[in-house]
This record gives C-alpha cells, sequence and structure tokens, in this order.
C-alpha cells in the first residue's frame, strides 16, 4: 500500500527515514532516558537500523513507513507505522517518540491528531498500538489521544505491554 506520507501533516514536514538518518534519529531518541527506563535495552544506532526494517509476522516493507516529523530542519518526532496491521482496517504504530525539547507542549497530540485524520482519509478504521505497563507517561499520552486497553498483555521477555486502540471514523464512502 502506498500512501502519500508527506501528507500526514499540516504542521510539519513528514518524509521516510533512512539509513543516513539514522544518527540523527539516535540523537533525537537518547536524550529520551526516561523510555528506555521502561522500556530496555537502550537505543543504539543498531537497534535504529534495525526498526526501520523490522516487520510484524505477514507484513512487508511496502506497508510499513518509517518516518520523521521535522520543524524546519529540526527532527522533532519518529513514528514506526504499519498500514493494514493486523488487520486490513488497521494502522499500527510500532514506535512514536517526540524529542525532549517539544515534549509537553502539545506537538505529539498534534501529530496524533492529524495521523488520525490521515489514516482515516486513507480508509482505515482504527489505531492500533502498545505501551509498556506501568509506564505512567505513555499511559497518560495515549488515553490522553482517546486510546483505550485492548484487554490484551504481551511478555515480551524484559517488560509486558498493554495493547491499547482508538478507533476513528472513516471519512471514505
Amino acid at each position: 500500500m502506498e500512501l502519500e506520507i508527506t501528507r500526514i501533516s499540516k504542521a510539519y514536514e513528514v518524509r521516510a527515514l533512512n539509513e543516513q538518518d539514522i544518527l540523527q534519529v539516535y540523537n533525537m531518541c537518547c536524550k529520551n532516558e526516561l523510555y528506555y527506563q521502561y522500556c530496555p535495552p537502550f537505543v543504539t544506532t543498531e537497534s535504529i537500523k534495525a526498526d526501520m526494517t523490522a516487520l510484524p509476522p505477514g507484513v512487508t516493507l511496502n506497508n510499513k513507513y518509517y518516518i520523521g516529523f521535522y520543524d524546519s530542519d529540526n527532527l522533532i518526532a519518529v513514528m514506526d507505522l504499519i498500514l493494514g496491521y493486523p488487520d486490513k482496517n488497521t494502522a499500527y504504530i510500532g514506535f512514536f517518540m517526540t524529542g525532549i525539547s517539544v515534549q509537553n507542549k502539545g506537538v505529539g497530540s498534534e501529530i496524533i491528531s492529524e495521523l488520525r485524520r490521515f489514516v482515516s482519509d486513507n480508509g482505515f478504521t482504527n489505531i492500533q498500538l502498545c505501551w509498556v505497563q506501568n509506564n505512567p507517561q505513555a499511559e497518560h499520552f495515549w488515553h490522553k489521544n482517546g486510546f483505550m486497553e485492548t484487554g490484551k498483555i504481551y511478555n515480551m521477555d524484559d517488560y509486558y505491554v498493554v495493547e491499547a486502540q482508538i478507533d476513528i471514523i472513516t471519512n471514505k464512502q
């Protein structure tokens, strides 16, 4: 499924990230130490490279978008978005992080709001994700943005994750 990801946001420049961007992604992510306290191991350039192509079962790279959100030339957020997973009506956020400099300023919520509109405009009816269990910041952020637990919890060896979802109204008839 090929979508114009540049249209996700009206507020920020959005583009696909690639291996040339790994150091920039690392420099943004490594400052968010609190995230990695809940979700080890700590980020490395190798883990970012692996994440850029990591796929759940039954998904191809055609459905995966590892994207950056830019304010001018500043990378302010990274998202791993998989379309049509775990079912054809769902957009899945595998990873989402905003830079420390823009946290608690509404930027993350603005991006998620724009993403909701974008995936709805493209025929998806819900967005799903997981957050690390007992991470109060993540839980608060996703609840604030309308995501609710599905009741499923998964063991990731070093931690547990809580599955959550938001149903969105599709604008396509």
